[in-house]
């Protein structure tokens, strides 16, 4: 096949490329750069089968030649990131899904959306089924991002509905592994840091809020299966196995063997309280299920961080 690939430089994105890649298939990678970082498809460079446009798919977008896919993951997708750039977050929610299921109802490609949790908002449902509807605040900070997400999705069931397109919608649960940026604010990438550098450990609360992390490996067989073989309705993907903030803390702590402490900041507006998919419809429809468990991949990652860390101390040369 030959798939096109929105936030190709992002954290997903480029382990996405790398898994059509991986099987054979060409891929097309658009990113604009504005929080995708290139040293994530810098090996990819001189790919045979791999082609990469700098574009912001929330403008215009040509693609020459036919493209049996369009899988849509540019976005702002860390608090730090999205309320940064609020309006460009919403932007690619609304413009950036229109022109990408614009061009594959033209190249008659199945389209994919890399929707998101936050659907759900602060779930008075536990744990999340597809067929929840959420509880978000429109208004709030986070708006910008979850309205963005849930728009995206209504954009395409509609192209589905009324064009008869070939659709997928993955709901995406918190990830974390290699290619996270250390700023993206992100609690994994937050804490590992953090205790590398010897630093307290930031919890906001009490640390009693819960997240259900997937390691990116998991994450992005998920996807790719449900691009494959799933059906035209949202399907969660992520990791059942359930944390509070402050156990992961402490386990970081634990592995990197940091002094760091944990200390409490206030906590922000509208965060969830609990996060946790249900993944029976991807076990049943997939057969996909994660494998990698929280010490093993927190493990990875830690290693994944030591090493940029290290080359950004080094002293460029004169």
């Amino acid at each position: 096949m030959r798939v096109l690939i929105t936030g190709a430089a992002g954290f997903l994105g480029s382990h996405l490329c790398d898994r059509f890649l991986a099987d054979g298939h060409s891929v097309i990678g658009l990113d604009n750069f504005l929080t995708g970082n290139p040293d994530n498809i810098a090996h990819l460079v001189g790919h045979d089968r791999f082609e990469f446009v700098r574009h912001n798919i929330s403008t215009y977008t040509y693609v020459a030649g036919p493209l049996d896919g369009v899988l849509h993951f540019a976005s702002p997708a860390s608090p730090v990131d999205y309320l940064e750039y609020p309006i460009a977050t919403l932007k690619v929610g609304a413009l950036g899904t229109h022109n990408a299921l614009g061009l594959a109802l033209a190249k008659n490609a199945r389209f994919f959306l890399a929707s998101t949790s936050e659907v759900y908002g602060d779930p008075l449902e536990h744990p999340q089924t597809e067929s929840y509807w959420g509880n978000v605040n429109p208004i709030g900070p986070r708006g910008v991002y979850d309205e963005a997400k849930r728009f995206a999705e209504a954009m395409t069931m509609a192209y589905h509905r009324f064009h008869g397109m070939d659709t997928r919608i993955v709901r995406i649960f918190n990830t974390y592994g290699p290619r996270m940026r250390p700023n993206d604010g992100r609690v994994v990438s937050n804490f590992i840091v953090q205790a590398l550098s010897d630093q307290p450990l930031t919890i906001y609360g009490d640390g009693s809020q819960t997240r259900s992390f997937c390691y990116v490996a998991d994450e992005i067989e998920g996807i790719y299966r449900l691009f494959m073989a799933g059906d035209n309705n949202p399907t969660n993907i992520g990791n059942p196995n359930e944390f509070t903030v402050r156990q992961l803390a402490e386990l970081i702590i634990e592995v990197t063997g940091t002094n760091s402490t944990i200390v409490e900041r206030e906590l922000p507006v509208d965060d969830p309280k609990v996060r946790q998919p249900d993944i029976r419809k991807a076990r049943e429809m997939l057969g996909w299920e994660p494998t990698v468990s929280l010490r093993e991949g927190v493990t990875r990652t830690i290693e994944y961080f030591r090493s940029i860390l290290a080359r950004e101390a080094v002293p460029a040369r004169a």
